[in-house]
């Protein structure tokens, strides 16, 4: 099973969400679990220990505590600078710009208003935790004045239910504040009217027209949202289906058709105008390299979600992103600006630096992060927090701020390569050749690129229709396949951009191991030679008339039944008499298998009797080797076991050490408790322990299938 943004079913506090308790579910339920996220930490242990316990339940007996050796090969970090080179020119280097805008004498006379305004109920919080309501208020006055005047109107109505004016001054102050942000008309809000020059901008040079150059505008507050998609529907006359709004009230349904919508060229969006919801998990990039930032975030970890949205693995342009930041001759909005700058310029100087720009906080957590920023905002610290953001990133260890710990270990990735007798393609061919004789399956090469055309069966639709999505099955019955990596992405990129009304699926599928079609081959060719029926090739380019080679497949399964040990190898007899066991590769130079195709017409009848007189030495050589195999495996794997065995029980007693002491406090039932408890801890343990033997035990037992036998001719 595999859970991406997994984050979000990790535990936090004391109470696990729904979420969480059915990801704890399924991975109890799962043999293999693989969990994907770009942001792994919230900043408590806790989070990312319920992570790794579903991964291993026995990996961490105390969430608040533990080491790095506690998860050793659970948890592997990669930045994009990690893989740049394997990626070699996959990611384009952004284009960073800060577009000021100089405030109105409106906008200035409503800043105003708001630097000199003192708030009672801020003075009574001032000592406490949180973040000042005249802060909050900035954050919502630095998106628009509409997202300011409803937070305004919010808290004014709130106020009123318990006091009058005379007794509580911050209402007269706040509605003061209201009648000046009302004032600000469009062409008096210097960020729109600034956004507005940009799109008209013959330097920035975009326009609607174009259907594959299309804008992301993000904004935090559904009021901002609102505002741009009226006035720039309006202003920019873009028709209604022009333009499209993306929210948290939505449902995921509606979400997902404008992402789809928005990939393809023919649809008629051409701006998307989207608080933070759009900035997790969705793609933007496929006709869209711009993006900007209507509003600043405070929090880095918001940064990085927008940003990624265009700014990702098959963007092909450069990424645009534009930063609207308010330009004011009042001190304390020209200070506050400033912070905001500087997050724009830590964001992009981490990035390059330590790949993670949400490190430099250290807190892996957006309302935190938040806080922080707000902290800085309400001390008027501008530079100062420029040098906590470069504190942190001179301090930066990856897994350190990740879990209070050393360096992250350099994990060795070790590559298969499959020696096949053909490649996918002729596979395919030669396997459609033999069926015919059972059923017709008429193909073709195909004319644009290497591969091949398959006109479809009904036998063959029922098969494959049942391991492929209904939009993947082609329409016109011939299925198009190939191996050529390049024109199927080209092929994909073509499909984006079909008419709404047709499919996004390419028409031509990219040929792999994985593609449905072999499944069907397989179930082909497993009824193709009835029971105890074994191929027989005659050989005339390598092998002499006197010589004979048995191609077998041993495999040793664990007690699971699953195949652990996989060894293809061939026994070659000469003059009917053993000669000694091959490898594949030397089977491969021995008989020439994959350079000539066999002709079995001219085996010789005492050939067949000769071959069938050997079979039972031959599975005796073969019994023989794969017990070999046994004992090599074991050899590696037992001292594994009993070493994880001893690791296993040693944890038990650390889980028991840390977990039980609660329950010794004296308190009455709590014996109970505590005996409920460890049976609870054993059970995991003992599951546990019965999995890694289940999945790690051999069965003495090889099974040993003769493949083929190959024999030469004259």
């Amino acid at each position: 099973m595999t859970r991406a943004e997994a984050h979000n079913v990790a535990k936090r506090g004391d109470r696990s969400s729904q979420r969480s308790k059915l990801a704890s579910l399924l991975a109890n339920r799962s043999d293999t679990l693989i969990m994907l996220t770009a942001t792994p930490h919230d900043g408590k242990g806790q989070s990312v220990a319920s992570l790794m316990n579903m991964l291993d339940p026995t990996a961490i007996a105390d969430e608040e505590h533990y080491t790095k050796d506690d998860i050793q090969g659970l948890l592997i970090r990669r930045f994009k600078k990690d893989i740049q080179d394997q990626v070699s020119g996959s990611f384009k280097e952004r284009k960073i710009t800060i577009e000021r805008c100089s405030a109105s004498a409106r906008e200035e006379y409503a800043y105003d208003i708001f630097a000199e305004m003192q708030l009672q109920m801020d003075q009574s919080q001032a000592n406490g935790k949180g973040i000042l309501f005249k802060t909050s208020l900035e954050k919502s006055l630095f998106s628009s004045p509409v997202a300011c005047i409803k937070s305004i109107e919010a808290r004014i109505k709130k106020l009123e239910k318990k006091y009058t004016e005379t007794d509580m001054p911050d209402i007269t102050r706040l509605k003061e504040l209201k009648s000046a942000l009302e004032m600000i008309t469009p062409s008096d809000f210097s960020r729109y009217t600034k956004l507005l020059e940009l799109l008209r901008s013959i330097e920035y040079g975009w326009t609607p027209a174009k259907n594959n150059d299309r804008l992301v505008i993000f904004t935090e507050r559904i009021e901002t949202m609102k505002y741009l998609a009226e006035n720039l529907k309006r202003d920019m006359k873009l028709a209604d289906n022009q333009l499209e709004v993306m929210y948290g009230g939505m449902s995921d349904k509606e979400l997902q058709r404008i992402v789809d919508e928005f990939g393809r060229a023919e649809s008629p969006i051409r701006v998307i105008v989207a608080s933070d919801v759009a900035s997790e998990g969705i793609n933007l990039h496929y006709l869209s390299h711009r993006l900007i930032h209507f509003d600043i975030p405070w929090s880095l970890m918001v940064f990085q979600q927008r940003n990624g949205r265009i700014d990702r693995y098959g963007q092909h342009e450069q990424p645009d992103i534009r930063y609207m930041l308010i330009d004011s001759e009042n001190p304390k909005i020209k200070g506050d600006a400033r912070i905001m700058e500087i997050l724009v310029q830590k964001e992009e100087q981490a990035l390059k630096n330590i790949g993670d720009p949400a490190m430099l906080f250290g807190k892996f957590n957006q309302e935190e992060e938040e806080e922080e920023t707000a902290k800085a905002i309400e001390n008027g610290v501008g530079e100062a927090f420029a040098d906590q953001l470069d504190a942190g990133e001179e301090e930066f260890d990856p897994l350190e701020l990740l879990m209070g710990l050393g360096e992250e270990d350099t994990v060795k990735i070790e590559y298969s390569d499959e020696e096949t007798l053909f490649s996918d393609l002729d596979y395919v061919k030669n396997a459609l050749d033999v069926f015919t004789d059972t059923e017709e399956i008429k193909y073709a090469d195909l004319t644009a690129t290497q591969g091949v055309e398959i006109k479809l069966t009904d036998n063959v639709k029922k098969k494959i229709s049942k391991l492929m999505p209904p939009e993947a099955m082609p329409s016109d019955d011939y299925l198009r396949l190939s191996p050529d990596k390049v024109y199927c992405m080209k092929d994909m990129s073509r499909c984006m951009q079909n008419e709404l009304a047709e499919t996004a699926w390419p028409a031509t599928q990219y040929l792999w191991k994985l593609h449905p079609i072999f499944n069907w081959i397989e179930d082909k060719a497993g009824v193709f030679y009835k029971r105890n029926e074994i191929p027989v090739l005659g050989l005339s380019n390598g092998l002499r008339a006197n010589e004979i080679v048995y191609i077998i497949a041993g495999t040793i399964p664990n007690r699971k039944s699953t195949t652990v040990v996989d060894e293809w190898f061939g026994v070659y007899y000469k003059d009917n008499k053993f000669v000694q066991i091959f490898t594949m590769s030397e089977v491969m130079q021995k008989t020439h298998l994959n350079e000539k195709e066999p002709n079995t017409q001219r085996i010789m009848e005492q050939q067949i009797v000769n071959a069938q007189a050997l079979l039972q030495d031959v599975v005796e050589r073969a019994k023989s080797l794969m017990f070999t195999k046994c004992v090599e495996y074991k050899d590696k794997t037992d001292p594994y076991i009993y070493d994880e065995m001893q690791r296993l029980m040693e944890l038990q007693e650390r889980h028991k050490d840390a977990q039980l002491s609660i329950f010794d406090l004296g308190v009455a039932g709590m014996e109970r408790r505590k005996s409920e408890k460890e049976r609870e801890i054993e059970k995991i343990f003992d599951d546990f322990m019965e999995w890694e033997k289940d999945t790690l035990e051999i069965e003495e037992n090889p099974y040993i299938k003769i493949i083929a036998v190959t024999m030469g001719v004259n």
